[in-house]
């Protein structure tokens, strides 16, 4: 049986930080102005980032050349921060982690996304979320606009629709 060349999520190592950090820095500099850009320093980013490996729940999406293409970090019932490198959107990497993550949270999730991100809120729709509040921005230290969204879980068997 041949084996699968599909890139597949693993938890992410503490050697991955610097990948990640290069990833996620990439992905958010690749779409400005569509979300706001960071306001710390690469520097304190690859330091909260490396703390989320050592103490959070970071996936990675590992490509055949070893590169990080995309990340994802899981904090309880919150899908925190999902991103792909640049030329790797489109392949269904961001897709391939979300499910990982509905398979793993069947009971719901929620996430944010900037008011202006639309990109992202038709892939979140795409993947059953669905949009609740909306925020002005006071709540992010970049102060923008922001959409809470929900995706309400898997039915168990035997329940009925409501």
């Amino acid at each position: 049986m041949a084996q699968s060349t599909e890139p597949s999520p693993r938890r992410a190592q503490l050697a991955d930080a610097p990948s990640i950090t290069e990833l996620y820095l990439q992905s958010r500099r690749a779409s400005t102005p569509a979300i706001p850009a960071p306001v710390h320093s690469d520097e304190e980013i690859g330091h909260w980032l490396a703390d989320l490996v050592i103490n959070g729940e970071v996936w990675v999406v590992e490509v055949a050349d070893g590169t990080i293409a995309a990340m994802m970090v899981v904090h309880e019932d919150d899908l925190d921060q999902l991103y792909v490198r640049p030329g790797w959107t489109g392949r269904g990497l961001g897709s391939s982690l979300v499910e990982l993550a509905k398979d793993r949270h069947p009971g719901g999730l929620a996430l944010w996304t900037f008011a202006t991100n639309v990109r992202a809120q038709r892939f979140y729709e795409g993947h059953g979320f669905e949009p609740g509040e909306r925020t002005d921005g006071a709540e992010n230290e970049e102060g923008a606009p922001a959409l809470h969204y929900h995706w309400p879980g898997r039915r168990q068997s035997g329940q009925s629709p409501a």
